[in-house]
């Protein structure tokens, strides 16, 4: 199991230049300390979120104070320090996203998100998808597969918006039940779905780094009303999010609309 001491001499002997780049690594070595930590002794889920959190936020953080001293960073786990809004590089991390996923040791759904927000835009970033493999960065983000013929939109396995089956049913969609923000929007991304829909509360940290991903694999994000996603703002609360294959927006946010 990987300790304090661990994750301190990990990121204090990273290196990156890139920002990309530095973005996937910090995102896989997090993937890494956590998959060890779930491996280890059997503790109470509680414990194992707590740990998980803890131990991925302390690692983050220490790596981009080391390579990235002059950046802010806002992450789920540490204190909000308003010095970011002054800030022209943000880092907005997620260490642990779907806690209670990586507590249930049978599930996948479960990933760590790293992005880079520069002078209004987001501009790098990767989510890290441990329990599945892959690393998914805003540079090497692959086209999403052929469409299904019946479109699938993955919504959260515990408060899926009000209006999601009134969509589905507009659309002749299937609604899917997923964990983990970074998992449902990576799923898009990979072509395992067709859009990832949320209503009902997240905040910065749930989608920056998977919108600036699935961004660069040429998907829609936007709010549920069709309006831009925004970032770095004095409340990171961020209360929807719809990413979905460019051809699907149009009907979405119409059905949306209708249905709300």
């Amino acid at each position: 199991m990987t300790s304090d001491a661990d994750t301190e001499t990990i990121a204090a002997r990273m290196t990156c230049d890139s920002d990309v780049e530095l973005a996937r690594l910090l995102a896989t070595h997090a993937g890494v300390i956590l998959l060890r930590l779930r491996k280890g002794k059997r503790v109470p889920a509680s414990r194992l979120k707590a740990d998980g959190d803890r131990r991925s936020h302390d690692f983050l953080t220490a790596a981009l104070a080391k390579l990235r001293p002059g950046d802010a960073v806002l992450s789920e786990e540490g204190a909000d320090d308003h010095a970011r809004l002054e800030a022209g590089r943000v880092w907005i991390v997620d260490p642990l996203d779907g806690t209670r996923e990586y507590s249930e040791l049978d599930r996948d759904d479960w990933a760590i998100h790293v992005a880079l927000w520069e002078n209004g835009e987001l501009t790098a970033g990767a989510v890290a998808l441990p329990g599945l493999g892959p690393t998914l960065t805003s540079e090497l983000s692959p086209r999403p597969r052929p469409a299904a013929a019946q479109p699938r939109i993955l919504v959260s396995r515990s408060r899926p918006p009000a209006y999601a089956e009134t969509v589905a049913e507009k659309l002749g969609a299937e609604l899917v039940p997923m964990g983990s923000a970074g998992a449902k929007a990576m799923a898009v991304v990979r072509g395992q779905a067709e859009a990832y829909l949320h209503d009902g509360g997240q905040y910065e940290w749930d989608s920056a780094a998977p919108v600036v991903v699935a961004r660069a694999a040429g998907l829609h994000t936007s709010r549920v009303d069709g309006s831009p996603l925004r970032y770095n703002n004095p409340n990171p609360y961020q209360p929807d999010l719809l990413i979905c294959r460019p051809e699907l927006a149009d009907p979405i946010l119409q059905a949306i609309a209708t249905a709300k």
